[in-house]
């Protein structure tokens, strides 16, 4: 823990961690709100799916396309026209009375324009931490985000069936703005200045860990939402067991995440990581009640954070400081996309098998996920006393003639 507490007292980091995690809140409140919302209005479960599919796809296209544009045009300008066009969405969401594909509109907008809060962070800290303490914070970060993973959800479906799904939907517009401003106002997004990538859009792609990190990530989350579905499906959408238990798949992952993330990185650390969690997604699959199901999803849970901040960290230092950005939004929007895919194939297999079709959905992109990162290990960099830190932009330094 000594080396998270020196992290804590370098200047900047604390409040940098807290102001995002506060900013991208939303994350995990938005979707949840926003279901409940439209289902009322239209007492439609599938209304409330296309607005939502609508957001998500407007989110997946922006994540790297936004974050590309802070090289461009900084990081502050960026941020705020993205808050203000989102709060905005947010608003008309909340109070607006749409006909489905006005709803569906706005919430494209809204995804559209949803602040790239995550790769500007994870940009500016190589900038205000040293080599040694970059992998620690890439994994404090992961282990915090759970934090939004367990806390959003419970708020905001307590405050959308007790209150009000109009005031469960500003909960997570106040989040944004609140959280946005104190982020946008630190000292660092207005120092650290991004230099415009000179390669076309998408060519970060092309580099090999980049590649592999997202189609993992697809993956990797893919078998996420798969247990979260399941993990509902086995208690139903009313027990509190459900939540208890996706709480404890959380709550171990930000253990794991302070336990284990400041361990080197090598090539094989990714795979190793997953593997823990393989374990978990099989024993899911032969849980049939509270305490089965919460101790195989403790086992899962235990690298979770551990496995992102690997991910964050080869990125990091596999890419020019000018495309970070960037290739975060890609890792971002391959996520997104993970989230979908996993709770598609698992929604269609607890039709046919019940809660254990989403394990085994779930274990079997997890598999996926090991076997690919296995046999692409040679992409992922040895990071084991190597700094993560991105790799400098040079420029030509013109030389006067004497």
């Amino acid at each position: 823990m000594k080396s998270y507490a020196d992290l804590l007292r370098t200047p900047g980091v604390a409040r940098l961690l807290c102001a995002q995690l506060l900013a991208r809140f939303p994350g995990g409140m938005l979707s949840l709100g926003l279901l409940i919302h439209i289902e009322k209005i239209f007492d439609s479960y599938g209304a409330a799916g296309l607005v939502l599919a609508s957001m998500s796809v407007g989110q997946a296209v922006a994540g790297p396309l936004t974050s590309r544009w802070m090289g461009a045009w900084r990081m502050r300008p960026v941020l705020i026209l993205t808050t203000i066009v989102c709060a905005t969405g947010m608003g008309v969401l909340a109070f607006a009375p749409l006909p489905v594909p006005g709803f569906m509109a706005v919430a494209l907008l809204t995804g559209l324009s949803f602040p790239p809060i995550q790769p500007a962070v994870r940009t500016i800290y190589p900038k205000v931490v040293n080599s040694r303490q970059l992998t620690p914070l890439f994994s404090l970060d992961a282990s915090a985000q759970e934090i939004i993973w367990v806390a959003g959800p419970v708020l905001v479906t307590f405050v959308a069936t007790q209150v009000s799904s109009t005031v469960g939907i500003l909960m997570s517009l106040v989040f944004l703005v609140g959280g946005g401003a104190w982020f946008i106002s630190s000292p660092e997004v207005g120092r650290v200045r991004i230099p415009q990538s000179k390669r076309r859009f998408g060519v970060v792609l092309s580099r090999p860990t980049v590649l592999l990190v997202t189609i993992v990530g697809v993956l990797l989350v893919g078998c996420f939402a798969a247990i979260e579905a399941g993990v509902v499906s086995m208690f139903g959408e009313g027990s509190a067991d459900a939540g208890i238990v996706l709480a404890i798949f959380a709550l171990t992952s930000l253990i794991g995440g302070l336990a284990f993330g400041h361990r080197p990185i090598s090539r094989w650390a990714l795979a190793r990581r997953m593997s823990v969690i393989l374990v978990g997604s099989v024993l899911a699959v032969f849980a049939f009640e509270f305490w089965t199901i919460s101790g195989a999803l403790a086992i899962a849970g235990l690298m979770v954070a551990p496995a992102l901040a690997v991910m964050f960290a080869v990125v990091s230092a596999t890419v020019r400081f000018s495309d970070t950005a960037e290739a975060y939004g890609w890792v971002g929007t391959g996520q997104l996309l993970g989230a979908a895919l996993g709770s598609a194939a698992a929604g269609f297999l607890i039709d046919a098998r019940g809660a254990q079709g989403a394990f085994l959905t779930a274990t079997v992109l997890i598999v996926l996920a090991v076997v690919i990162a296995v046999l692409f290990s040679r992409a992922l960099p040895d990071l084991r006393g190597r700094d993560a830190s991105p790799i400098p932009d040079t420029e030509p330094v013109p030389v006067q003639p004497s």
